[in-house]
């Protein structure tokens, strides 16, 4: 859970706006695009077909089930680069951010946007630029033979945004994705948590080994994993529910530069920061080593 210039998703998910991406890369996400790239330049290896197909008891010959298929996504998601019970590293975080290159793609575009504006106040260069900047680090992974997935999700937020703006003339537009995105998130995650299934909860039980008996561990069983698991995707709704408090107001008044600024600082920073907490918060009822799952 983050757009181009926000990172934004929670874990799996929430990140937040449409240049974001809340927990993993929009953002971002609880889970938040706001979702794992490199760090510096060395690509994060996605988890193979074979590794998800033994995990989950099936063949690497026959069709994944929609079960495999999620925990595959949830293993190549920010919140997997630390495992249940783990001890959180600063390379960790920096890798569930998307690496340098993540962070550069992520926050560029909306600085773009911020400069230009600031320095024209003009339309046109304010939203274009923004969406050359992000073309190039298209061109960029395709010289270097890279993943082009997180530069297309940064890119498609950028020229939503940027369409929305030219369309309708107004500068404040190029924010509609990122708030629509963040009320989406923030409903999905308050949906989990009156199901009591809360989010954070469901994507740690997918990084959990199996039982010896092949079943998936029972985390609602348990009353200090349900409970913390529970805070902790209360955070995340927390994040959300901050950043539409305070950019839906500028939004609403046409201040243009302050929001594009506030985007900013609520997207990577405060994700990355909220990923960290998670994590903490995660590895205090996951530290016996029958609980810590390999990722």
């Amino acid at each position: 859970m983050p757009e181009h210039d926000d990172t934004t998703r929670p874990p799996s998910g929430p990140s937040g706006d449409a240049h974001d991406a809340p927990v993993g890369r929009e953002q971002a996400a609880p889970v938040g695009r706001e979702q794992a790239a490199p760090v510096g330049r060395e690509e994060v290896a996605p988890v193979g077909r074979e590794e998800v197909a033994s995990a989950s008891g099936e063949s690497a010959d026959e069709p994944l089930s929609l079960n495999a298929q999620l925990r595959e996504a949830v293993r190549n998601a920010g919140i997997a680069q630390v495992a249940p019970g783990e001890a959180p590293s600063g390379r960790a975080l920096l890798t569930a951010v998307g690496g340098v290159r993540g962070l550069a793609e992520s926050v560029l575009p909306g600085l773009a946007f911020l400069v230009v504006y600031a320095v024209t106040k003009e339309l046109v260069p304010s939203v274009v630029i923004p969406v050359v900047v992000g073309l190039v680090f298209v061109v960029l992974r395709l010289v270097q033979r890279q993943s082009l997935a997180m530069s297309f999700a940064g890119i498609l937020g950028v020229a939503v945004s940027a369409g929305l703006a030219l369309i309708t003339g107004r500068a404040e537009s190029n924010f509609i994705p990122g708030i629509v995105i963040n009320s989406v998130w923030l409903v999905g995650l308050l949906v989990t948590l009156a199901v009591r299934w809360p989010l954070i909860g469901v994507v740690v039980g997918f990084l959990l080994p199996p039982d010896e008996d092949g079943s998936h561990q029972d985390w609602r069983a348990d009353p200090a994993k349900r409970r913390t698991l529970t805070v902790a995707t209360w955070l995340w709704v927390g994040l959300f529910a901050l950043r539409l408090a305070v950019e839906v107001p500028l939004w609403l008044a046409g201040q243009v530069e302050v929001l594009a600024a506030v985007k900013l600082v609520l997207g990577v920073p405060l994700y990355a920061a909220l990923l960290w907490v998670t994590w903490l918060l995660v590895r205090t009822v996951f530290r016996n080593g029958s609980d810590t799952a390999t990722v």
